[in-house]
C-alpha cells in the first residue's frame, strides 16, 4: 500500500501541493499532456528546482499573459455574486488585481467574464486525463465552491470565478489531481495543516487569518488546524481543499520508513521556509492501530430483499463492513440490527443512504479503535493462469496468503475446474 504523508508545517497551497508530487516523481509528461489540452489559453507554466533556505525544492509556476509571474495564483480567483471587475494584487497577502488574458477557444471575447464551477466544470471535462483524475479534480472544486458558496450566504451556483484567478485555479486543480492519481496513493495521512495569523485584504474587504473559506474546509471536512507564529496566510482555500479531497487519516503509524522525499516551494517569503514536504512512507509493524467509526440501527418493517440492495449500497459509497443480525425487539417483533463499520470521512454519506433506503428513524454511532495486521495484494503466475494473491503479515513476522475468489471463480469458468479443487492446488504452491 502506498502511504503519502503530507507535512503542511508551512500551510499548503495548490502550487506547492503539485511541485511536492512532482519532486515525488510524478510523471511530467502526462502533466503536460493534460493542460496542454485544456481548452483555455493565456497561461504556460513552469517547473523548475529552487532553494528555499539553503533546501532544494520544487516549484511549480503558473504564469499569464498579464505577466503575474511569481506570485500566489490560489486566492485571486472569487468573485462571490458580485460584478466588480478591477482587482489589484500584491505579492504577499493581498487578494486583488486587474484581470485581463488572451482568449481561449471557451473563453468570451471581452475582460470582465466570469466562470460558474459549472463552467470551470466543463471546462475540466474536456482535459486529457484519466476518469479517477478528474473525479478527484471535480471533487477539490466542489469543496472550494462549497465554502465560499457559505462564507457569502450565496447559492453554490452563484458563486463566481473572474477570468484571470479561474484559469489559475483550473490549472492548479487539474495539476493537482493529475499528479496524486499519476502517483496511485492509496492512503494520505495529514495530521494537521499550520496556518498564520493577522489579515489579508481582498475583495471584499480586510478578512482574518484563516480566511472564511479555509475556515470551512476545514469545519466541513474534520481537518485539524494549527495556528503558528508567522504574520501572513498559509494556508489557501485551494490547498484546503485538497487536503479536505485526498486525506483519509491524520494518524501517522507509530513506526515508519520514509521511502521517498518531495519539497513544494511557496510563492510568499515568510521567517519560515514557505515549503511543503511530501513523503510517501511504509509502516514498519505488524498490525497498527486504526480508528473507525461503527453505525448501528434496528428494524423491523423492512422487507428483506431491500436490505440486499441496501448493503449493495454501503459497499459502494465505502463502507468497510456491513453486516445484518437477526434480533427481537420490542412486543418480540423479529427484526434485523444494521451494523457498518467506515471511516469518519465517510459518515455521513452512509448515515445518509440509511436514512433514505431503510424505515429506520435514528442511528447509533461510536468511534472505536481497530488493530489492523498489514496486508498486500499482488498478482501471481500460476499455471492454471494468474491469480490475484491477499497477504496478511502477522504480528510475529509470519506471513498467510490466500488467493482471492473473485480470481479463482474467473479460473473456474474458463477451465470447468471446482473451486477447492484449484483453492486446494494454488494453496500448495505456497
Amino acid at each position: 500500500m502506498s502511504s503519502l504523508y503530507l507535512e503542511c508545517a508551512s500551510g499548503i497551497s495548490g502550487d506547492m501541493f503539485v511541485a511536492a508530487l512532482l519532486d515525488l516523481g510524478a510523471d511530467r509528461k502526462v502533466l503536460d499532456k493534460a493542460l496542454k489540452s485544456l481548452p483555455v489559453s493565456g497561461f504556460e507554466y513552469k517547473i523548475t528546482e529552487v532553494t528555499k533556505s539553503s533546501i532544494r525544492a520544487m516549484d511549480f509556476d503558473v504564469i499569464l499573459d498579464e505577466e503575474h509571474d511569481g506570485h500566489d495564483h490560489d486566492m485571486e480567483y472569487l468573485h462571490g455574486h458580485e460584478d466588480h471587475h478591477h482587482h489589484e494584487h500584491s505579492h504577499e497577502n493581498d487578494h486583488e488585481h486587474v484581470h485581463e488574458h488572451s482568449q481561449g477557444e471557451d473563453d468570451h471575447h471581452h475582460h470582465h467574464f466570469h466562470r460558474t464551477p459549472q463552467d470551470i466544470k466543463h471546462i475540466i471535462s474536456h482535459a486529457d486525463m484519466t476518469s479517477t483524475a478528474k473525479d478527484l479534480a471535480y471533487k477539490i472544486l466542489d469543496i472550494i465552491a462549497s465554502a465560499e458558496a457559505k462564507a457569502h450566504g450565496i447559492p453554490v451556483e452563484e458563486v463566481h470565478f473572474h477570468e484571470v484567478g479561474a484559469v489559475d485555479s483550473i490549472v492548479d486543480i487539474v495539476a493537482a489531481a493529475v499528479c496524486f492519481d499519476d502517483l496511485d496513493i492509496d492512503e494520505v495521512i495529514i495530521p494537521s495543516l499550520t496556518e498564520g495569523t493577522g489579515t489579508v485584504r481582498c475583495q471584499h474587504g480586510i478578512l482574518s487569518i484563516p480566511v472564511p473559506a479555509v475556515t470551512n474546509i476545514v469545519s466541513d471536512h474534520g481537518l485539524s488546524l494549527r495556528i503558528g507564529t508567522v504574520k501572513g496566510e498559509l494556508v489557501t482555500p485551494t490547498g484546503a481543499a485538497i487536503a479536505a479531497a485526498i486525506k483519509t487519516t491524520a494518524k501517522l503509524p507509530e513506526g515508519f520508513t520514509v521511502d521517498k522525499i518531495g519539497i513544494g516551494a511557496g510563492k510568499r517569503e515568510y521567517e519560515v521556509p514557505s515549503m511543503l514536504r511530501a513523503m510517501l512512507i511504509s509502516s514498519v509493524s505488524a498490525g497498527e492501530e486504526d480508528r473507525v467509526v461503527k453505525l448501528e440501527t434496528d428494524i423491523d418493517d423492512c422487507p428483506a430483499e431491500e436490505l440486499g440492495y441496501v448493503m449493495e449500497l454501503l459497499y459502494r459509497a465505502g463502507a468497510r463492513e456491513v453486516h445484518f443480525a437477526p434480533i427481537f425487539m420490542k412486543k418480540d417483533r423479529p427484526g434485523y440490527e444494521i451494523v457498518v463499520v467506515c471511516k469518519e470521512d465517510k459518515r455521513e454519506e452512509l448515515e445518509n443512504i440509511l436514512f433514505k433506503n431503510t424505515t429506520t428513524i435514528g442511528i447509533r454511532r461510536c468511534e472505536m479503535e481497530r488493530t489492523v495486521l498489514k496486508r498486500y495484494e499482488d498478482i501471481v503466475t500460476t499455471e492454471y493462469g494468474p491469480v490475484r494473491m491477499k497477504t496478511v503479515v502477522l504480528p510475529d513476522g509470519s506471513v498467510r496468503r490466500y488467493p482471492e475468489y473473485e480470481s479463482l471463480k474467473e479460473i473456474c469458468d474458463k477451465t470447468g475446474m471446482a473451486l477447492p479443487d484449484l483453492r486446494a492446488k494454488i494453496n500448495g504452491c505456497f
